[in-house]
């Protein structure tokens, strides 16, 4: 059975630290938490951590910034979706028919005439006189 995912994306953390142990001393790379990273699909705060169980020595800093990003980009992500459920939520209300006759369209006949609340009988239910 062949799937898309390569099976190391898909291990869960004890599998990672499991292949990792083989994996680590194939790695060429300058940066291996980036290495690290991109091997396994992991974040940066995963790969650290898991890298410092594994008995590699990384920087406080490094790890401190890594949560910063990732607290960041969360953000990001979560102001993003809320201005799109917003715009939806917009397009939504100009969804409403209506023409130069029509404020709103409720309908049309079976041939094709529509029906519904005139611009004049909205003035009229608008009007507190």
């Amino acid at each position: 059975m062949s799937r898309s995912t390569p099976r190391r994306w898909r291990m869960n953390r004890a599998a990672r630290l499991q292949s990792a142990k083989h994996w680590l001393p194939t790695y060429t790379g300058r940066d291996l938490v980036r290495g690290y990273r991109n091997w396994y699909g992991v974040s940066a705060v995963c790969a650290i951590t898991e890298l410092r169980q594994l008995g590699i020595k990384v920087d406080e800093q490094r790890l401190i910034q890594a949560k910063r990003t990732e607290e960041s980009t969360a953000q990001q992500r979560a102001k993003k979706r809320q201005e799109r459920t917003e715009k939806l939520a917009a397009e939504k209300i100009h969804l409403v028919e209506s023409d130069e006759n029509f404020a709103y369209i409720a309908g049309y006949t079976g041939w094709g005439f529509p029906y519904g609340v005139t611009w004049d009988e909205l003035e009229v239910e608008n009007d507190p006189f």
